[in-house]
């Protein structure tokens, strides 16, 4: 898209810091980039995850793929360009969202690896977590109770994931999680267990807060 960036536009620095606010809410802001096939559960498991989250007492945002279309990239199709733009865009909204101190989680397919590392690159190391949700397309099929691939095998859906466009599966993600087989449980277990290890959170955990029952994948 045409650059039309204006040099007279200078950032503001705000007084309160992208720490502060960590430090208020307890734990340090990320973006939990979770990527995968149609069908392959990214949705699903961001949503749960949050789920988690906010029950530990997190600020968190799921930005999810169909709601985004909705508003602020109605204007796009899923042409290569207007995908890399539709996710230039994400990326560029996430690191408002981790300035504020939130973490926030995106359900993407992403499917292009140079456009998941230009979100990557918007961000300081360590800000940007790619989580590959790894679902064969069978299993995505299987899945797809609205026909979406059924229709792109008969070309009636051009341009899509796995059957008429590729999909660049990740090369060194932080995470894999087997979403093809690993119940939805497990896999949440596993994202936080890893945001865990990294030192994500600086709080108590409240004790007998009821956990919210989660579908599976």
């Amino acid at each position: 898209m045409k650059n039309t960036k204006n040099n007279n536009v200078v950032w503001h620095h705000a007084t309160v810091t992208r720490e502060r606010r960590e430090a208020q809410n307890g734990h340090k802001s990320i973006i939990l980039w979770f990527t995968g096939l149609s069908g392959a559960g990214k949705s699903t498991l961001a949503h749960a995850v949050e789920e988690e989250l906010h029950r530990m007492g997190c600020q968190t945002f799921v930005f999810d793929g169909d709601n985004v279309r909705h508003g602020l990239n109605s204007d796009l199709g899923f042409s290569k360009e207007d995908r890399r733009e539709n996710i230039r865009r994400i990326g560029e909204m996430c690191k408002l969202f981790i300035e504020a101190g939130v973490i926030a989680l995106t359900a993407f397919i992403s499917p292009f690896r140079k456009d998941r590392d230009v979100v990557r690159n918007m961000v300081k190391d360590g800000d940007f977590i790619e989580i590959y949700c790894d679902c064969s397309i069978e299993i995505c099929e299987k899945r797809d109770v609205k026909g979406a691939y059924a229709r792109a095998r008969k070309g009636e859906i051009p341009e899509f994931t796995g059957i008429s466009s590729p999909y660049e599966k990740p090369e060194t993600p932080e995470l894999i999680i087997n979403t093809g087989n690993a119940s939805l449980e497990e896999s949440v277990r596993k994202v936080i267990e890893y945001l865990k290890d990294k030192k994500l959170f600086s709080y108590t955990e409240p004790e007998s807060t009821p956990k919210k029952d989660i579908p599976d994948l």
